[in-house]
């Protein structure tokens, strides 16, 4: 299924080019620093469940193309919270999945199936309902081997660490269990404040008090809030966190009085507050997170810009993260600059900015992060993590923010066994988009050696603060 010569340019002196980067790249280890892989599998190392449930079920790249057109999530054996009925039998799953892989071509769902398929478990030719039955017997045979164990593929991956993302609440049980476990891999957690941030997830007030029973702070007051928030981070940066995560609706941030800050918690908490006064609590409570991150040094990344649980009939129905996160514009130029203004300059910060507006790559991000030395760019993002998603990408980035304004790679999945996957796509797009640069006589090629190596491995390890791995 795999072409050696897959996402290069057609034209032969250039793919050429593209191949002897590549050849430079192939090999090195894998840099994880963002994704939501489950702690849990490096912890317990127990054998995972079964095809459709490593590779379908938790896919909502998988699930959302499926119930577009028009088959169900509970066919696809995603568990509903109503009670209602739904698929268990998980080879039925997988055959549902074999009849409609056809509507995965040319989608980079298609390309990370057929490289995990391939490349882990030893099927040559596209999935297809003839050989469904044995694609799921071959998996699973393997899936119970000791070499198919969670550990056992992190190092057949070639993986050097991997950040997980973890709610602020979360007792990171796991991360100390691998911390004390005789295994060498490093899996570290990431702090992901947004259950106490974000006056709009559900059951907000009742994560303020469990924060505050966490923490021993009262977080019913402002500044018992943020002191919270301190000592919580620290208990994330002894577990090996070097960075936060921030899933908010947008880029604002704001600049308020300590006295408006009091008045406005005192609002939420009520929840007596408008949209607009959550709105600027949420920009408030990204300000403070980045003077934390001056203090203890966590690197910032910020993902504005979904829409999420668009449906709310799948929402009430199949919870969160199912598919129907949509993408919507973002304004940075404006929401950024009063954080900006009060630490855009300092040395210990680093700001990672993602977008799923690719709108604002050229005319606001690449332009800010070749200005303010805080900020970085995050690569293309989810509904961009694809071929063209990343080539537009370097196109309407590199001219301004150059390649040193950003942060290389991170595959950013749920599925754990798409992550080679995912790596061995970007590495390509980059070698084509490099290749172009020589071939056009914009860079030189040992030039394009180096930027290659940077934009797969070193750039992320620098970026994270992981150069300290051996």
């Amino acid at each position: 299924m795999l072409n050696e010569n897959r996402f290069f340019p057609v034209e032969a002196t250039t793919r050429a080019i593209a191949q002897r980067l590549f050849h430079e790249i192939e090999a090195l280890p894998l840099i994880c620093p963002h994704g939501h892989t489950d702690p849990s599998w490096f912890s317990g190392n127990a054998p995972f469940a079964d095809p459709a449930q490593l590779l379908i079920v938790p896919d909502h790249y998988i699930i959302r193309m499926m119930v577009s057109q028009g088959i169900p999530h509970s066919a696809m054996g995603v568990p509903t919270l109503d009670g209602a009925a739904f698929e268990m039998d998980s080879r039925k799953i997988w055959r549902l999945f074999a009849e409609n892989y056809t509507l995965f071509r040319s989608t980079p769902v298609r390309h990370w199936m057929d490289y995990t398929l391939e490349n882990q478990f030893g099927i040559e030719a596209p999935l297809r309902p003839e050989i469904a039955d044995a694609a799921y017997d071959q998996i699973s045979e393997k899936l119970n081997q000791e070499a198919y164990r969670p550990r056992a593929l992190y190092e057949a991956f070639n993986i050097e660490v991997l950040a997980t993302t973890d709610s602020c609440l979360d007792d990171l049980a796991h991360h100390k269990s691998i911390a004390e476990s005789a295994w060498s891999g490093r899996v570290v957690p990431t702090y992901r404040p947004d259950a106490v941030t974000n006056p709009d997830i559900s059951g907000f007030v009742e994560n303020i008090e469990r924060f505050g029973k966490i923490t021993g702070e009262n977080t019913e007051t402002w500044g018992g809030l943020l002191r919270a928030h301190q000592k919580r981070r620290q208990d994330f940066i002894k577990a090996g966190a070097t960075a936060t995560d921030h899933g908010h609706p947008s880029a604002t941030t704001c600049d308020l009085t300590q006295q408006a800050c009091r008045d406005l918690y005192a609002e939420i908490l009520a929840q007596t507050a408008t949209e607009d006064q959550k709105e600027m609590f949420r920009g408030q409570m990204l300000t403070e997170m980045a003077r934390l991150s001056v203090e203890d040094g966590l690197v910032m990344q910020i993902h504005p810009g979904s829409d999420r649980n668009h449906s709310p009939h799948v929402f009430k129905r199949y919870g969160s993260d199912k598919g129907f996160d949509i993408p919507k514009r973002v304004n940075f130029v404006e929401a950024l600059k009063p954080l900006l203004n009060i630490l855009g300059h300092e040395k210990n910060l680093s700001i990672i900015l993602f977008t799923l507006d690719e709108s604002t790559y050229a005319r606001e991000l690449a332009p800010l992060a070749a200005a303010y030395p805080c900020l970085k760019l995050g690569p293309a993002w989810w509904f961009s993590d694809s071929p063209d998603g990343m080539m537009r990408y370097r196109n309407l980035t590199t001219e301004t923010a150059g390649y040193y304004n950003t942060v290389g790679f991170n595959d950013d999945t749920r599925a754990f066994p798409s992550i080679p996957a995912r790596h061995d796509m970007a590495r390509r797009v980059d070698c084509a988009y490099l290749a172009t640069q020589v071939a056009e006589h914009r860079l030189l090629e040992d030039e394009a050696v180096e930027v290659a190596i940077d934009l797969a491995y070193r750039l992320a390890k620098r970026t994270y603060g992981y150069e300290d791995l051996v």
